[in-house]
């Protein structure tokens, strides 16, 4: 495997001659999809297709955001209605079993919508914890206010999407659930003391440690560093020691607010604190280039992490028809 550390946005449904030539040259580990890039089935898979070209792996991370709800790139007519986290959390409370089978039915359902256009990564589940008076950016995303329904559930999201043959990512480790204002727009800062992110925050993470992947919170937790989680190698010490986790570790989004610092610096205060990959979501060259520019080549614990990833897979496909018809029954 020769590629460098870092996942990457486009600007449209198709490639550009300039995109294209930088991504031949740079060699990313993979891509990730929004909105702005998809336009039907066809075209979603042959975009796709190109990006495993220019990679020349046909098992190149092709990313996209498919929790439900309002974090949806998939979307009527072409494709099905996907419920938020809430329609399950709420189901969870009357009954458990019920909202567990749905949750993994409704991944499964994603997985087989993401495989048919090429894509073989969610990120998701969200196993951030719901705190009624924090930032509505995890809201009706959350899956519930307990851990123990955010590690039933969350579970049940990442079974559906392995047996599918889609990697999930747990994010946004270790828990956004506090945060008091959109990490899109500036950096939130948790004040909650170390034993009590022990004992609530991480330990949805804690306990669903062995899924592969995992994506950082730009989250400052006073009592463990001045700095972002994404950029700090105390936290991910602490995501890596405490928490357990010894997967792939992706940034969020290194154009979000809540970092400051150029490009360069970003991508490499990131990687100086032991993430893995480095994510770019929103295709702008003016941004990717000085990222690419200070690219390491890919740590040898970091490809030990994927090769183990894509062992955990599974690649066993639904029906779709009546799994789709079992859910509707259940919510």
């Amino acid at each position: 495997m020769v590629f460098r550390p870092a996942i990457f946005g486009v600007k449209g449904t198709t490639l550009s001659a300039e995109e294209r030539a930088f991504f031949q040259d740079v060699q990313p580990f993979g891509f990730i999809l929004f909105a702005r890039n998809i336009e039907s089935k066809a075209q979603v898979n042959a975009l796709c297709v190109e990006m495993c070209s220019i990679t020349g792996r046909v098992d190149t991370p092709i990313l996209i955001d498919q929790e439900g709800g309002r974090v949806a790139r998939l979307r009527p007519p072409i494709w099905r209605k996907c419920p938020p986290a809430k329609v399950f959390a709420d189901l969870c409370k009357s009954d458990e079993q019920k909202a567990t089978r749905a949750v993994y039915l409704n991944a499964r359902l994603i997985a087989a919508e993401l495989t048919e256009i090429g894509v073989n990564v969610d990120c998701a589940p969200m196993l951030d914890i719901l705190f009624p008076e924090a930032h509505d950016i995890v809201g009706d995303r959350a899956f519930g206010e307990t851990t123990e329904q955010i590690i039933r559930l969350g579970k049940a999201m990442a079974d559906g999407l392995r047996e599918g043959g889609v990697m999930p990512i747990i994010k946004h480790i270790p828990g956004h659930g506090r945060a008091m204002v959109d990490s899109h727009e500036s950096l939130p800062v948790v004040r909650a003391s170390h034993a009590e992110l022990s004992a609530t925050d991480f330990v949805p993470f804690k306990a669903l440690k062995d899924i592969p992947w995992a994506m950082t919170a730009h989250i400052t937790y006073t009592a463990i560093d001045s700095k972002p989680a994404t950029l700090s190698s105390k936290t991910i010490s602490v995501i890596r020691n405490e928490i357990g986790f010894n997967g792939l570790l992706l940034t969020d989004d290194l154009s979000m607010k809540a970092l400051t610092g150029n490009f360069a610096e970003r991508t490499t205060e990131s990687l100086n604190a032991d993430c893995d990959i480095v994510l770019h979501c929103n295709g702008d060259m003016a941004e990717m280039k000085p990222i690419a520019s200070v690219l390491p080549e890919t740590k040898k614990e970091t490809l030990a992490r994927i090769a183990r990833g894509n062992a955990w897979l599974k690649t066993k496909k639904p029906d779709i028809k009546a799994t789709e018809e079992e859910l509707a029954t259940l919510i």
